[in-house]
């Protein structure tokens, strides 16, 4: 028998969050984002699922190439553009769109000799990526003139769209990106999943939904269900061993747990390894037998320990969920202090997926 660790993937979730993210969304093209292996749930599983996206946005060439070679005619977008004059040749062979950001892009782009489908990006306060508004006339108008675009969409990316008490930060990113772009009639692209819910006024050409796609809320302030978002992923596993404890025995390593009262406990073949958050505390849900109960003591590499006390039936190769249907993993990822992002994109490569349809 295998470790019984897996990550089952919902691939009909897919298709069911890009249907609410375009009703959401309903006059602009969706670029579904597909990075880091779409979050954490396979790139190939996750386009099968996106089947009705106008286009994919990542940062890995390869996994570019990867799509292109299996057939996928759609734009794809490298958020990240290009690292190397080298690289444009492939950019060019494959009919990938590239991101620009600085200056140095298009130098390189210039002399490459090539010319390519270009997403300019315009810093307007996220101050990660992206032009700076002084900047922006000159560097447009070098594109123009060296006709090194094939075509041209404007962008930038909010620093605080997800925050509910940020609202003015956001509009005052985006009326400084309509400022600085009045005087060029490209597509746009700006609104990630939290502006596509939150600030639909943002919508324009291209929006690009991340998160809400694998079944996670944007928000802190809303659940995943409340937006009618479906979770995508589900990480479970079975009890491998149980104790019984007494008053004051403790749990794992530095003894974070202490029984204050006639306690059964089980082993969860579960660890920081396969991606559990290392630092989630005593009290974080987890379903065992679709029962709610609660994680205790410290993470270690492969096992977790659970509370059985309250639990029916339970016993060996009980099934444990430790987030996707029935438990969010937004839920777990606010008692581990962390996101849902970081939860699904660390799942680790020796966790088994199994695709589901």
């Amino acid at each position: 028998m295998p470790r019984p660790i897996q990550a089952t993937i919902d691939i009909s979730a897919f298709s069911q969050n890009l249907a609410v993210a375009r009703q959401y969304a309903t006059k602009a093209r969706i670029m579904a984002v597909v990075k880091a292996d779409a979050y954490g749930h396979g790139l190939f599983s996750a386009v099968s699922g996106f089947n009705d996206a106008d286009g994919f946005a990542l940062l890995e060439l390869d996994a570019a190439i990867a799509l292109r070679e299996a057939g996928y005619q759609r734009p794809i977008l490298l958020l990240e553009g290009f690292f190397s004059t080298e690289e444009i040749a492939e950019f060019q062979r494959y009919r990938l769109s590239a991101v620009i950001h600085h200056e140095e892009q298009v130098a390189m782009l210039t002399k490459s000799k090539h010319a390519l489908d270009i997403f300019l990006k315009i810093n307007t306060g996220m101050n990660r990526l992206g032009l700076t508004p002084d900047r922006f006339s000159l560097i447009i108008q070098q594109l123009i003139d060296s006709q090194c675009a094939k075509s041209l969409t404007l962008m930038t990316h909010f620093a605080n769209a997800d925050v509910p008490s940020e609202k003015g930060s956001v509009i005052q990113q985006f009326e400084s990106f309509l400022s600085i772009t009045r005087d060029y009639h490209y597509p746009r692209s700006v609104s990630n999943s939290a502006a596509i819910v939150r600030y639909p006024e943002t919508q324009s050409d291209w929006v690009r939904p991340g998160i809400m796609l694998y079944g996670s809320s944007p928000f802190p302030d809303k659940t995943a269900s409340e937006l009618r978002l479906k979770p995508v992923m589900t990480l479970s596993s079975k009890i491998i061993a149980i104790h019984d404890l007494q008053i004051g025995d403790k749990v794992g390593y530095h003894a974070l747990f202490e029984a204050d009262r006639p306690m059964r406990i089980g082993i969860v073949a579960c660890g920081y390894a396969d991606g559990y958050p290392r630092h989630a505390p005593t009290n974080t849900p987890v379903l065992i037998n679709d029962q709610r109960s609660r994680l205790l003591g410290r993470v270690s590499m492969d096992m977790i320990a659970v509370d059985l006390t309250d639990i029916k039936h339970a016993g060996l190769n009980s099934a444990v969920i430790l987030w996707g249907e029935g438990l969010p993993v937004d839920e777990v990822a606010h008692y581990a202090n962390t996101n849902s992002y970081e939860l699904l994109c660390a799942v680790a490569p020796r966790v088994k997926r199994k695709m589901m349809r």
